[in-house]
């Protein structure tokens, strides 16, 4: 196999810039809200089939919202790589009138501004899974032939915020195809989420927790009549800022720093009179290693032993299970795994200052990977996590041309090629 400079020089000179950029602008001019993503898969499928890859299926994991997936086979010998990556956007609401007048006013139009291509999901990840279709054009455009298996997967139902989706629906059927053998099972895995083209080996965990506080409402002038749920809600919400304290001090991770919690609302309050209910609710970030069962339970004791009055009830919901019925579980993959340091590699000499070992600041689905089926998966891809679901989301040119040549590297000498000398 040619060293990498070498490799890198010859796919930079085969590389095709307008195609790359055409198929990103053809995939966010596709308007995929999570429970749209038919119109990009429809897309993608045609994108995949004219650019050589076998076995290309749709197949629908709740009405009217299908995956799609396919493979180029190698010629043998070499391991099996899977790309993967949701379909699925958030919201526009707000968008059109925030640009009203401007170039950027379409939030399906992706314009290209200042060397940057601009609309939503552009770094949301639809950068990263055209970044990987690209690479595999790109390889073939520089005659490269594989020994093992490239694999793309584009699934729906990651992104939350609509009604009734959100619950990783997507991913769940397809790695039940991967467990039920009808989809090859791949040897290392990369989720385009957007890290700037760092490389994150782990992420952190998280789970949501809706707090009901009920009390007994009573006319100001007699509140001793009354169970003051506001009142409880304040040595609660204590507590908790108590517990989070604890919750930091216990670990630090080399990636992905401390663990905490964070209350995000609180609502409630009595019309000239004592408050009888309020809710509150929060979010858990964990480490890796932790168990989100021992951390829900901690948490309920902490809730429940900060309430003083026997009168006030408090139920607990936790409504965004992901992998776990509770929310979704941590992951980490060695950072001294052969792929994680490949990958490292090409990308920096892609981009240079680019391809460092990072956390992910999020959660998005590498668990059902990591922690259900045992693959090792990394995430990379370009785009920036912080202009994402903003109305400020876009894709550096440059960083997407970086990526194309970074991964179909990385592909190369991952996966093997044929001899062509």
């Amino acid at each position: 196999m040619s060293a990498l400079p070498e490799l890198q020089e010859r796919l930079w000179a085969a590389l095709d810039r307008d195609d790359a950029v055409t198929l990103l602008r053809g995939a966010i001019g596709k308007n995929s809200i999570t429970g749209n993503e038919a119109n990009v898969v429809g897309y993608l499928e045609t994108q995949m089939r004219q650019r050589g890859l076998a076995g290309v299926e749709t197949a629908e994991f709740a009405p009217g919202r299908p995956n799609v997936w396919g493979h180029r086979a190698g010629s043998g010998g070499g391991p099996r790589l899977q790309f993967i990556g949701h379909t699925d956007t958030v919201h526009v609401d707000g968008w059109r009138e925030h640009w009203a007048g401007d170039l950027r006013e379409d939030p399906f139009g992706a314009p290209v501004i200042d060397g940057e291509i601009w609309g939503r999901g552009a770094g949301d990840l639809k950068a990263g899974i055209c970044t990987s279709l690209a690479a595999l054009t790109l390889l073939d455009r520089a005659g490269i032939k594989l020994k093992g298996d490239v694999a793309f997967a584009f699934v729906g139902d990651e992104e939350s915020g609509q009604p009734g989706s959100g619950v990783s629906a997507g991913i769940k059927d397809y790695v039940a195809r991967i467990e039920a053998g009808s989809v090859g099972r791949p040897d290392f895995c990369v989720y385009v989420e957007p890290t700037r083209l760092a490389v994150y080996p782990a992420q952190i965990g998280f789970f949501i927790a809706d707090i009901a506080v009920t009390g007994k409402s009573a006319y100001f002038g007699v509140p001793e009549l009354g169970h003051d749920a506001l009142k409880a809600s304040h040595a609660i919400m204590s507590a908790l800022w108590a517990h989070s304290d604890q919750v930091a001090s216990r670990a630090e991770h080399a990636l992905i720093g401390r663990g905490f919690l964070l209350i995000t609302t609180l609502t409630g309050g009595g019309f000239i009179a004592v408050p009888e209910a309020c809710t509150l609710s929060l979010i858990r970030k964990l480490l890796p290693g932790e168990s989100l069962d021992a951390a829900a339970a901690e948490l309920e004791t902490v809730i429940r032993g900060a309430v003083a009055d026997p009168a006030i009830s408090v139920s607990i919901n936790y409504p965004a299970g992901r992998d776990h019925p509770l929310g979704g579980t941590a992951a980490e993959v060695d950072t001294g795994h052969p792929a994680v340091a490949e990958l490292s590699t090409a990308v920096a000499a892609a981009m240079p200052g680019r391809g460092a070992l990072e956390g992910a600041p999020f959660w998005s689905e590498s668990p059902f990977l990591v922690n259900r089926l045992g693959i090792p998966t990394v995430y990379c891809a370009p785009g920036d996590i912080r202009n994402c679901h903003t109305f400020e989301e876009r894709v550096s040119v440059e960083e997407y041309l970086a990526g194309i040549v970074a991964f179909a590297s990385f592909i190369a000498r991952y996966c093997g090629v044929e001899d062509q000398s």
